[in-house]
């Protein structure tokens, strides 16, 4: 497999601003352990642009942080440490 540029096989064209969407349990520690995640990949994301929306239960919530995304690679560590973190259930 030859090697190719990291950039090479996205759509994108970075940077762009790219929409996180992040579910878990209605959980009080999950904004901020999210944003922990997110602002150490991306230090620029403001918090206060979170958005938040609960399940029609109650059980569960939904986190949006729309990041200014500099390359494939930050998007992948991103997703893989959001992916990992036990209080996250699904990261699109």
């Amino acid at each position: 497999m030859p090697d190719t540029p990291p950039q090479a096989d996205t759509l994108f064209e970075f940077p762009c601003a790219f929409p996180l969407k992040i579910m878990g349990l209605a959980d009080g520690a999950l904004a901020q352990a999210v944003l922990g995640v997110v602002l150490s990949h991306a230090p620029d994301f403001d918090g206060a642009t979170m958005e938040m929306r609960a399940s029609s239960g109650g059980k569960y919530v939904s986190l949006t942080c729309t990041i200014n995304a500099t390359s494939r690679l930050q998007l992948d560590a991103l997703y893989r440490e959001l992916s990992c973190h036990p209080l996250v259930k699904v990261v699109l």
